[in-house]
């Protein structure tokens, strides 16, 4: 069985593409998310063969959610959207397949077949990776997008992931690794990343790493692995 994420903010979108794709026998459904961020949480706990994803979404559109997706875990993907205008773009992203809703029988067993051919075909397609300009965060009751310019820095641990600004303290389902890739927040330490441009200054420490203070005088370890990395990025 293929194993198999939807993703789409409408309850009747998801509901009825499950409908059909129990239909073709050949797709176990192992989770419906009604967002970007839902979507990111199952992709890590599930492992999803593919996902049906919508394209266009409340907050974090179908192609920002594919650029968020940690390239190992990277599902086959294909695009369901009301809109044929998308079609090209969903392409240019590699997608194995694009559907127009209201999505027809038919047309889903051909892409179930492409999906038979490719998942016993690995690896899988690469998709190209769009840089991160907006970090997802969940706040309460409400989705916060943080524009990567206003992050002072992003720290990680046992609870998760979160990402720090003026405005305060948000957790996001993006990982460290995603976001280094991604984005231009630097490295200084396993736990974190910051942002260049809101460093004051580095502080060393006998055991040759150190400390980064920012502007806004929170502090951040700097550790050895880092630290010659961070001089140099600094100008120092």
């Amino acid at each position: 069985m293929i194993r198999a994420l939807i993703v789409d903010d409408e309850v009747h979108a998801r509901d009825e593409l499950e409908a059909l794709l129990a239909d073709t026998g050949a797709i176990e459904i192992v989770g419906k998310c009604p967002d970007g961020l839902a979507a990111l949480r199952a992709i890590k706990s599930e492992r999803p063969d593919v996902i049906f994803l919508d394209i266009q979404m409340p907050v974090i559109s179908g192609f920002e959610v594919l650029s968020m997706i940690d390239e190992e875990l990277m599902p086959a993907v294909v695009f369901v959207t009301a809109y044929d205008e998308y079609a090209l773009k969903a392409f240019e992203e590699n997608a194995l397949d694009y559907l127009l809703k209201p999505v027809e029988s038919e047309r889903l067993a051909r892409t179930v077949q492409k999906l038979k051919k490719i998942l016993t075909r690995p690896p899988q397609t690469a998709y190209p990776l769009a840089d991160i300009t907006r970090i997802p965060c969940i706040a309460t009751n409400r989705i916060k997008l943080v524009a990567v310019s206003q992050v002072e820095f992003v720290r990680s641990d046992v609870a998760g992931v979160y990402v720090v600004s003026a405005d305060g303290e948000f957790f996001t389902e993006l990982t460290l690794k995603v976001l280094e890739s991604r984005t231009p927040l630097v490295r200084c330490h396993r736990q974190f990343l910051i942002n260049i441009d809101r460093v004051d200054s580095i502080v060393l420490h006998e055991n040759q790493a150190g400390h980064i203070q920012m502007k806004s005088g929170k502090t951040v370890p700097v550790s050895r692995r880092y630290l010659k990395k961070m001089k140099e990025d600094l100008g120092f």
